[in-house]
């Protein structure tokens, strides 16, 4: 059953979703929640209000501008704020390695007061797992189901950006601030490449200490996520964590 604090960010998104909707008009092919409140392990003031809006043909400057005002003045409900992904049905229907991205706006109450804004990005190769987790676990608050507007995206591209990303933090394990976000991902991104499976940051972090119980770092991260801030997260740990998963995730044909 869900929570009062989980139904109010559900409610905040569905009247966002179709606020978004109404900007856009006619050009709205669907817009999709997804995250942690469609997939499962939303956090109250910590989880973000994630959502895709899929357009025919692109935006104009004023629905770009229009919808950056609502980002920056939506009520979030018990969300920490909004990640808001605009795309094209032409990109979702036939994606590649690096998808165009017509608008991104995130509003992280947590972190800062300001709004990042990124129009008509022509490549953006950390779209492919927003369009993937979607597609797997997201559901329409207007339009077409993601299954109808988003193909699907090839496994091994997944993979490869993570391993980006997980060679990038092996660089960044001294940065406490993002220490059990790195740690907490790594995870989703071990169970994604072994299992082909999205999951929220917790529920990747059981996975991965049922498969190795040694793993303190990854305890370490959870009890910081989940608990206490000031929690240290292990920074040897974490290059061990990341060492671990790049050689587990490796493919046959890796150097």
């Amino acid at each position: 059953m869900s929570s009062i604090e989980e139904l109010r960010a559900l409610t905040a998104a569905e009247h966002l979703g179709g606020l978004c909707a109404d900007i856009v008009g006619a050009a709205a092919r669907s817009v999709v929640l997804h995250g942690s409140l469609s997939a499962g392990g939303f956090r109250p003031g910590r989880s973000d209000i994630d959502l895709l809006v899929v357009v025919d043909g692109g935006l104009t400057e004023a629905q770009a501008t229009a919808l950056e005002r609502l980002v920056r003045t939506a009520d979030a409900g018990s969300a920490a704020g909004v990640d808001l992904h605009v795309v094209t049905a032409e990109v979702v229907g036939a994606p590649n390695r690096s998808p165009a991205l017509e608008l991104h706006l995130g509003r992280y109450d947590w972190v800062s007061a300001e709004v990042e804004v990124e129009r008509q990005v022509t490549a953006a190769p950390d779209l492919l797992v927003e369009l993937s987790m979607a597609r797997a676990d997201g559901r329409a608050l207007v339009g077409a189901a993601p299954h109808v507007v988003i193909a699907p995206i090839p496994i091994d591209w997944i993979v490869d950006r993570g391993q980006h990303w997980l060679m990038t933090w092996r660089s960044l394990s001294d940065d406490a601030e993002n220490a059990a976000f790195m740690v907490l991902t790594a995870c989703r991104i071990w169970r994604f490449a072994l299992e082909h499976v999205h999951s929220s940051k917790a529920r990747a972090a059981k996975w991965a200490l049922e498969r190795n119980p040694s793993l303190a770092v990854v305890r370490q991260a959870v009890l910081q996520y989940e608990h206490d801030p000031t929690i240290t997260v292990d920074e040897h740990g974490i290059v061990a964590l990341l060492d671990l998963v790049l050689l587990e995730t490796a493919r046959p044909n890796d150097n």
